[in-house]
């Protein structure tokens, strides 16, 4: 699951880059209101935590925009605002979700979580494929209810799949929620990581498209 934090003090963008990196996400952060606007418009992101002080250009104005843009993605907004109004007008202009600061950072891993199971189609936080089990707070994986050992990778690359299990995954769009900007995304990388998991998972788990990418070949 790839996160983009937007945040311009420091140390709180490296706190949230440390608690969602330890629940799974690949975190990248951005203090520029205006670079922020450009790369949530043009990358495919899972999450989005979106502080509404930034310095050069609004934290809610890049929300509008990207919403009229056609930006999906789930945002959640972190303020120091504390008016019930002022959380009115983030929702109503495209917010996910509203935290105001100061806030305990379990929450807000609870509440990422959230939006970004129920923007995979589920609210609980365990998907049943089949043999495959995959527990997205605990970070578990099990076969057949045997527990399976994964790296955070592993973990990000079936958990990503399984949340969009409905449809083939292209190579690169797995490269860019694996791996970070300073990361060498580069297929035979990929490759070797679809080849372990499938050691680990066994056989009809993680299915090839010749010429399209990998998907889960599990019955619901």
């Amino acid at each position: 699951m790839r996160a983009l934090v937007v945040e311009d003090d420091a140390r709180i963008a490296a706190d949230l880059g440390r608690a969602l990196s330890a629940s799974g996400f690949r975190v990248e952060t951005l203090s520029s209101g205006r670079e922020a606007w450009f790369r949530g418009g043009t990358e495919n992101y899972d999450l989005i935590v979106l502080d509404l002080g930034l310095p050069d250009l609004d934290g809610l104005t890049v929300l509008k925009r990207w919403r009229a843009e056609g930006c999906d993605t789930p945002v959640l907004i972190l303020t120091a605002r504390g008016a019930w109004t002022e959380r009115v007008e983030g929702i109503e202009a495209g917010a996910d979700d509203y935290l105001p600061k100061p806030f305990r950072m379990e929450e807000l891993v609870a509440r990422a979580r959230a939006l970004v199971r129920r923007a995979g189609g589920r609210a609980e936080p365990r998907i049943d494929l089949g043999l495959l089990g995959i527990d997205l707070n605990r970070m578990t994986v099990t076969v057949g209810g045997v527990p399976v050992a994964v790296t955070p990778l592993e973990f990000r690359l079936i958990a990503f799949l399984a949340l969009h299990r409905d449809r083939v995954v292209s190579p690169t769009e797995l490269l860019e929620h694996l791996y970070g900007d300073d990361d060498a995304r580069e297929a035979n990388a990929l490759e070797a990581v679809i080849a372990r998991l499938r050691r680990k998972l066994g056989p009809g788990i993680i299915a090839t498209r010749r010429g399209f990418g990998y998907h889960l070949d599990m019955p619901e």
